[in-house]
């Protein structure tokens, strides 16, 4: 059992995978050939015989001296000092031309420095040992299906021991030995070698290129690139679809139980991702973004997923990986993603309103758009007075949740929006005006608690939802409504945790249905500061956001919680969600229109 922290890791990846390197050098995570394949080193949650490479000084056996991304890039340099020297290790995954491939180049700062490289590797989630043999050079390891081929420029020494593959060498100043590890189909012929060296080359001034069409000139504007850069590697480029986070398991609570696979694209977070990628200037993304959403969503309505595969998959069956010990004691290690079969009402709202602003944008419109989203109408209207799951995914019973039914009013009054702003466009304006007004009225009836004036979480309940923060946002009542203050004000006093909000109550009744507390999360507390922003208290907005840019790691990571108690990230890492809220809180507070 290793003692890592979630926030010990840095990411590189080129657009359909993606890797985390330990501060200690080691790569301890990595799926292939894309996000949601095998692993075939999954120490991050086991220990080293589940695979791992490490690339250290011999004698070093902690932390790195330091580390950093260069600027604007996904290439991390880790340094490290020793007595006898100073090496850099810096780490890479090209833009794959035909396979993935991880570059690892160690160069010689100071001095004389012994170095050593330990790689394990595990196929299927660090279950399958391959078969190891050598080739012209390379070390190839083989299992079913998948092949890795490693080689290092110029050649060292290698050697089997322990089940893996050693190798020991001295770089002095000025001195470069690169590796790169190659991954294939184990029935095809091994792809064209790559330059290491090149691929640095180009993979920096590919990265520097894309970060300089970021249109936010504001504060914080490194912490606001690195987020962009963050997302853009969780996008698998193939379809244009954007994973929520590279990882599955990581623990909501330390010990608990609630560990989810995020290596799949939800359908909740496109709208603030379009939003994101539209104001920062990458139109390209968002669209590719849209016409994933709408391949994902094309059949019948009634059949619409929360979540599908990077492809648009719908089936993620789930399963657990018992032969993983976990991460920090965090069982089960699960695979795939149940709550696929959910009904969350609130996608409708989502998809509605992303599609809605696309158009409003001037993204140009695909063929059978406007006919998804009206058959996705006509079904809402049928059916959203039915109890749901919930944006939150509970699995403890279906409700009439208040953000849930305020998303069909979303989903209506974009509907009704498009027909008025694109006369040339049919759909039944009346019918659609009528649900919305419904609605409107049953959502400020049965959802808000007028003793404490406040939106609750579901019909009926004293309980209450950080998704309530949303209602200013999305236009259902204007932000300097008084139901809209009492809500904000009594969701930070009742679910605030050391100036941070966790997503709802879990000292009741427990909504999910499941043991255990959980942190606090980073994108309700950046709800908290547009909230806050729009009700026109600027400056608290702006102490918050400060505070939530101080959670990211070393390298301006975030996970999906933070645990205020023990100072540390909880959750899948890094987590889509939370850059793109940290991003859209810095366009909103500091994007050159907001006043006071």
């Amino acid at each position: 059992m290793h003692h890592h922290r979630i926030e010990d890791y840095a990411l590189i990846g080129d657009e359909q995978t993606a890797a985390l390197v330990g501060r200690d050098g080691s790569v301890d995570w990595l799926c292939l050939p894309r996000f949601d394949s095998g692993a075939c080193f999954a120490r991050l949650l086991g220990d080293e015989d589940n695979g791992h490479w490490r690339i250290a000084p011999k004698h070093a056996s902690g932390h790195c001296t330091r580390r950093a991304y260069r600027p604007d890039t996904l290439v991390l340099d880790t340094e490290w000092e020793t007595g006898k020297g100073a090496i850099r290790v810096t780490d890479l995954m090209p833009q794959r031309d035909r396979a993935p491939e991880l570059v690892r180049v160690v160069e010689g700062l100071r001095g004389h420095v012994t170095v050593r490289s330990t790689l394990r590797i595990r196929f299927d989630y660090g279950s399958i040992v391959p078969w190891m043999r050598r080739s012209g050079g390379h070390r190839v390891a083989v299992a079913g299906p998948d092949s890795v081929w490693l080689r290092s420029e110029p050649q060292v020494e290698t050697w089997g021991k322990d089940r893996a593959t050693h190798s020991e060498f001295t770089v002095k100043e000025g001195e470069k030995v690169a590796f790169v590890l190659t991954w294939h189909p184990s029935h095809e012929p091994r792809p064209p070698l790559v330059d290491p060296h090149e691929a640095l080359r180009a993979s920096v001034h590919d990265w520097r290129q894309w970060a300089r069409r970021c249109r936010y000139a504001g504060p914080y504007r490194d912490t606001v690139v690195r987020s962009l850069i963050t997302l853009k590697a969780l996008t698998y480029r193939p379809t244009g679809g954007i994973v929520a986070a590279a990882t599955t398991s990581l623990p909501e609570q330390p010990g608990g139980v609630r560990n989810w696979d995020y290596r799949y694209c939800w359908l909740r977070d496109s709208t603030l991702t379009l939003n994101v990628g539209l104001s920062a200037g990458y139109r390209e993304e968002a669209e590719a973004w849209r016409d994933w959403l709408l391949r994902a969503v094309a059949g019948d309505p009634a059949d619409l997923q929360i979540m599908y595969g990077l492809g648009g998959e719908r089936r993620l069956p789930e399963f657990e990986l018992p032969w993983l010990s976990d991460f920090a004691g965090s069982r089960p290690v699960r695979i795939g993603n149940e709550a696929v079969s959910q009904l969350q009402l609130d996608v409708y709202g989502e998809v509605m309103d992303s599609l809605y602003l696309a158009r409003r944008e001037g993204l140009p419109a695909k063929p059978h758009m406007w006919d998804i989203q009206a058959a996705l109408m006509e079904w809402l209207r049928e059916q959203w007075r039915q109890p749901d799951e919930g944006l939150w995914e509970v699995r403890g019973g279906r409700r009439h949740f208040v953000h849930s039914k305020v998303m069909v009013w979303v989903a209506a009054d974009r509907a009704v929006r498009t027909l008025e702003e694109n006369p040339e466009l049919s759909g039944d304006l009346d019918g659609w005006r009528a649900l919305r007004d419904e609605v409107h009225r049953e959502v400020c009836e049965k959802g808000f608690d007028a003793r404490r004036n406040t939106f609750t979480q579901y019909y009926g309940s004293a309980e209450l939802d950080a998704a309530v923060l949303l209602i200013p946002r999305v236009g259902f009542l204007p932000p300097d409504d008084p139901r809209v203050l009492g809500t904000v004000d009594a969701v930070r006093e009742e679910l605030g945790q050391d100036g941070f909000l966790r997503r709802y109550s879990t000292d009741g009744p427990a909504v999910d249905g499941l043991p255990g507390d959980e942190g606090t999360f980073l994108v309700c507390s950046f709800w908290l500061a547009d909230a806050l922003h729009l009700t026109g208290r600027g400056k608290e907005a702006r102490e918050l956001f400060e505070r939530l840019v101080g959670l990211t790691n070393d390298v301006g990571l975030l996970s999906e919680e933070y645990d205020p108690v023990e100072h540390r990230q909880l959750g899948n890492f890094p987590q889509a969600f939370s850059h793109v809220g940290l991003v859209n809180t810095a366009l909103a507070l500091f994007g050159g229109e907001q006043a006071g």
